[in-house]
């Protein structure tokens, strides 16, 4: 095996290769310049996380302070200001019945600590046969094994088939492509009879989560479920003592105008994981956020979940995550989100409106995602070898748009998806600018297909 070749099959993950990045140099609010001193406006906040932007001088001084205090203190031989403020502040954002979290260094990890404190909740309950998982299809919830399994990404997922957990994989709610013979109205009664079905087949008895996004992000370009499907999923699950997990890791944290993305439907889960915007990128966080209805049951018979690693609640991580949240409390910028979403998705849809490649406009609040197809009629999608979405980033970046790009939203292979998600503090003329280029950046990257 020659140790030192290098991936020559093209870009990775739907995205530009390596050697064809600019170089970053720093950031200001919301741009970023590279070593060349070229600017790019933040369209989608990196891959949804940049909530408050850069170089935010309160969240830098944050970190330093800590920084001088002390970086870590190993959380299972300390507790810490930054851990017991972010407890508090995370406990008030989600509501009533979710005192208790797990503080991680990312998503995949909170979804992975998700998925234990399931297991774990159903052997202190005495049902240790529930070992099972069903998700849905088109959706992504992470990179370790656990959070890989339950995820269906057909490119990210194919390096590593045989070994992941087996897990039951249901339709996409997607009423813009709803499953076979299905009206977009009946999507959400279809796909929660489904898992009902699922649960059914399996045995109830053996089902222990089913776990699924809000607004689903990567990997199908922004698909929030429709009205009413969270709800219907919350009472069956609750009807066969199956726990409900909410990934909110990229919709949560204030992403789509309110805290919890499933604050939205009316519904609480029994876990949820969130990251991108709880630190806002400053330091890698995350968190597992549990119902007290699963905190009691780990807490009495188990002395709480068996889940942690060695930067569980890293102190300076845990005092980043307690300036932005503050800012965005004082600022109210959750509230700026859902005021001003909806401008923003008019906006897209009137300037890209009469570029028949686009499919469809969607999203919620700051999370906003457009999806391109060959047909508009019929929603056929452009064939994966022709690489639009690929073909919009490198527009973009030249144009300096950073946007969120991506392919496979249709069936893993074919489809291509761009996540516009800036940070919360956009003024009006930043979020006009992000619609200007890329309003360019599309048009360019079709006439460059055509040409083809």
């Amino acid at each position: 095996m020659d140790r030192t070749a290098t991936n020559s099959s093209g870009p990775a993950l739907g995205e530009v290769p390596s050697t064809d990045l600019p170089k970053i140099a720093y950031g200001r609010g919301i741009r970023l310049f590279d070593v060349r001193g070229k600017d790019y406006i933040d369209g989608s906040g990196g891959p949804a996380v940049y909530c408050l932007g850069h170089a935010h001088p309160e969240v830098n001084e944050a970190i330093k302070q800590q920084l001088d205090r002390v970086a870590h203190g190993y959380r299972y031989n300390f507790t810490s200001d930054p851990l017991e403020e972010l407890t508090e502040i995370v406990a008030s954002q989600c509501g009533p019945g979710y005192q208790r979290m797990i503080f991680t260094t990312g998503g995949s990890e909170a979804v992975e600590s998700a998925l234990k404190v399931a297991l774990h909740f159903h052997t202190a309950n005495g049902e240790p046969s529930r070992r099972r998982f069903i998700a849905r299809r088109r959706s992504w919830h992470g990179n370790t094994l656990g959070a890989l399994s339950v995820s269906e990404f057909k490119e990210r997922r194919e390096p590593f088939e045989g070994a992941l957990i087996p897990v039951s994989h249901l339709s996409p709610a997607n009423t813009y492509r709803p499953p076979a013979g299905v009206a977009p109205t009946q999507v959400a009664q279809y796909c929660a009879r489904e898992l009902e079905e699922e649960i059914l087949r399996l045995g109830a008895r053996n089902v222990a989560a089913f776990i699924f996004e809000p607004v689903v992000g990567a990997a199908g370009g922004v698909v929030p479920a429709p009205e009413g499907y969270a709800r219907l999923v919350g009472e069956i699950c609750e009807r066969h003592g199956v726990l409900m997990i909410a990934d909110e890791v990229m919709c949560g944290a204030g992403r789509c105008g309110t805290w919890r993305a499933l604050a939205h439907d009316g519904v609480q889960p029994d876990i949820m994981a969130v990251a991108k915007g709880l630190a806002g990128g400053y330091v890698p966080l995350g968190a597992t956020i549990y119902h007290d209805r699963v905190a009691s049951v780990l807490e009495e018979r188990a002395g709480g979940p068996m889940t942690g690693h060695t930067f569980t609640a890293h102190t300076l991580a845990c005092a980043a995550g307690v300036a932005v949240q503050r800012i965005l409390t004082r600022d109210r910028l959750v509230e700026r989100v859902a005021k001003d979403g909806p401008g923003l998705m008019a906006r897209l849809k009137e300037r890209l409106g009469d570029i028949d490649a686009l499919g469809d406009v969607r999203g919620r609040g700051f999370f906003i995602g457009l999806e391109f197809v060959a047909d508009r009629a019929s929603r056929r999608p452009f064939a994966s070898t022709l690489g639009l979405h690929q073909g919009i980033r490198r527009r973009s970046l030249d144009n300096g748009l950073i946007c969120y790009p991506m392919g496979g939203n249709v069936d893993g292979v074919a489809g291509d998806t761009v996540i516009i998600a800036p940070p919360y503090n956009a003024t009006p003329a930043e979020l006009d600018e992000i619609v200007d280029k890329l309003d360019l950046s599309v048009r360019q990257a079709l006439v460059e297909l055509a040409a083809a």
